[in-house]
C-alpha cells in the first residue's frame, strides 16, 4: 500500500522484474495482480519479508541472491510508527528492528 506499492508500479510499468517484499502473503498477492493487471507485467513477484524479523531478512537476501542475476534498485519502504512497546523474538524493540535493524541488515547483504 502507499508509497511502496506506488514505487513498484512505476518500475513495473517500465517492463522492470519488480519483487513485492511483504509481511503479508493475502495483501502482497492482491497488489501483485493489480500491478499486474495495470501494467501488462507479468515479472512482478511477491516474496516475504518482516524487516522486524533479522531472520527472516536473512532469509529473503539469501533467496534473492539464490533467484536473481542482479539487482539494480533496491527502495526500503518499510516502516512502522505508534505501535505499543514490544520485543521480538530476536530480543530486539519492534518499531527499531523494522524501521532501522531490518532494511540496514538487508541493504546490507544484498551489497555483495
Amino acid at each position: 500500500a502507499g508509497i511502496g506499492k506506488r514505487v513498484a508500479l512505476d518500475l513495473a510499468r517500465r517492463n522492470a522484474r519488480t519483487i513485492l517484499a511483504c509481511r503479508s502473503w493475502e495483501r502482497g498477492q492482491v497488489a501483485v495482480e493489480e500491478i499486474r493487471a495495470a501494467t501488462g507485467n507479468p515479472a512482478v513477484l511477491l516474496r516475504l519479508l518482516d524487516t522486524s524479523s533479522l531472520a527472516s531478512v536473512r532469509a529473503f537476501a539469501r533467496a534473492v541472491l539464490r533467484e536473481e542475476k542482479r539487482l539494480d534498485v533496491l527502495v526500503n519502504n518499510a516502516g512502522v510508527t505508534g505501535l505499543p512497546f514490544a520485543i521480538t523474538p530476536e530480543g530486539l524493540e519492534r518499531t527499531f528492528a523494522t524501521n532501522y535493524l531490518g532494511p540496514f541488515l538487508l541493504t546490507n547483504l544484498l551489497l555483495g
